[in-house]
């Protein structure tokens, strides 16, 4: 069969199977093998079960469940509440002040866990109830969380930013380091418009009126002590080139396991709910990436990613506008897909396209994975909408939570165009660090 024609179909099939509602696991890895079977051989199905050893094999991926457990124990260490209560005495005065620390408060967290529910989850129950509270309008409180907390796949240590990095493959490290501008626009971003709309509209997040003294203030700040030191441990080990990704990650989840006990939560319970999150989640990553090993053999084995970088470079067009529909098309994939999966699926087939036309690698990556975190906010799978719609109090509709991440996904759009315009923010430091 022509090999256009094998492609058009594998798609066709996987699309079909995703729209019905076949879990993204079992689509990728049912077509990927019966594909194998049916276009060469039963033979050669030996080839998957060593690609996908060879892949569990790999050291990085351990850092995948350890950042994951390093999230999981700060998310029940108390740590939020202490850093909420240090915000609301800094900046409660301020109109929009606990929607800005919110957000404050997710980009630290991000800095810590390297996921998205971790924060968005915690926020939702501590900080959600203190600002409907004081009368914050409930779309503005809404979505601060969700965006900042989706914060968390793209400031590293982002998990995302783990897999993208071996599939493509590319430096983590670098990506790690592109990562960290790029977040702090985005960071920038949400706050410079909670900041000015709070001004202008006063009645969306009102002043609190008690206010805390100096010395109230400066006591609360011992609250980001013990995040700045799982932060500088973990990133700096890398940046310092003193420490493998996974090895980094182990020094987080021993900081997290640290901070547990500063905080006096550290016991039995909390490890075993720690450790069956881990187990939960770790697992469903890493089935996704087994099935789309089936997948991308037979797509990197066909040649079909050779097929297409030659179809996308003969083709007479801009590269800028064949990068801008790279984008749109991730976009519509995120509203429909996981992250992962569309790692899988397009990373494969992109990253030839890109390095072919003459794009930086890890500058393309770093946008790869703020088009993932617009995934995470728009409906209908934006995971970030059902991680809030599990824990906001009663009478608040998931029409609510969709309304208040629209005017969040337009910065998200700005900061992406922002970042495709001005390509040294993400490479700085990149290139200041790795040379």
């Amino acid at each position: 069969m022509n090999l256009g024609i094998e492609l058009a179909l594998l798609f066709m099939f996987l699309f079909m199977a995703l729209a019905v509602g076949v879990p993204v696991a079992f689509a990728l890895g049912g077509i990927g093998v019966l594909f194998i079977f049916f276009a060469w051989d039963p033979a050669s199905l030996t080839v998957v079960g060593l690609h996908a050893f060879a892949k569990m094999a790999s050291f990085p991926f351990l850092a995948i469940p350890l950042f994951i457990f390093m999230g999981n124990i700060l998310e029940t260490s108390g740590l939020a509440d202490d850093l909420f209560e240090m915000i609301y005495r800094w900046f409660g005065f301020i109109r929009g002040g606990l929607a800005i620390g919110t957000v404050l408060i997710c980009t630290l967290f991000a800095a810590m866990t390297g996921v998205s529910g971790a924060s968005t989850v915690t926020m939702g129950i501590v900080a959600l109830p203190s600002m409907l509270k004081r009368k914050y309008q409930k779309e503005l409180a809404i979505g601060c969380i969700a965006a900042g907390g989706a914060l968390g796949i793209l400031i590293p240590p982002s998990t995302t930013m783990i897999i993208y990095g071996l599939i493509a493959p590319e430096s983590v490290g670098k990506l790690f380091a592109g990562g960290v501008f790029a977040g702090l626009v985005l960071s920038i971003l949400f706050i410079l418009y909670i900041f000015i709309r709070a001004q202008v509209q006063p009645q969306l997040g009102p002043p609190i009126q008690e206010r805390a003294n100096w010395r109230e203030r400066v006591s609360s700040v011992r609250a980001v002590l013990a995040p700045l030191f799982i932060v500088v441990s973990v990133l700096g080990s890398i940046f310092m080139g003193l420490t493998s990704i996974s090895e980094a990650a182990a020094i987080g989840a021993f900081g997290s396991l640290i901070c547990a006990g500063i905080y006096r939560k550290l016991g039995f319970q909390m490890l075993k709910v720690a450790c069956f999150r881990t187990l939960s989640l770790s697992c469903m990553i890493m089935w996704i990436i087994l099935a789309a090993t089936a997948f991308s053999t037979f797509i990197s084995a066909s040649g079909a990613s050779h097929l297409i970088k030659d179809f996308v470079a003969g083709l007479e067009v801009n590269r800028w506008v064949i990068l801008i529909a790279i984008q749109l098309i991730l976009v519509v994939l995120g509203m429909v897909m996981e992250t992962t999966g569309i790692i899988m699926i397009t990373v494969p087939i992109f990253v030839p396209i890109i390095k072919a036309l003459g794009f930086d690698p890890v500058w393309f990556g770093v946008l790869f994975v703020v088009n993932m975190e617009m995934g995470f906010l728009t409906p209908p799978f934006g995971y970030n909408l059902f991680y809030l719609k599990a824990v906001v109090p009663k009478g608040i509709t998931m029409g609510d939570i969709y309304r208040s991440i629209v005017p969040f996904v337009a910065l998200q759009a700005l900061g992406l165009a922002i970042l495709m315009c001005f390509p040294k923010i993400i490479l700085f430091l990149p290139e200041l660090i790795f040379g």
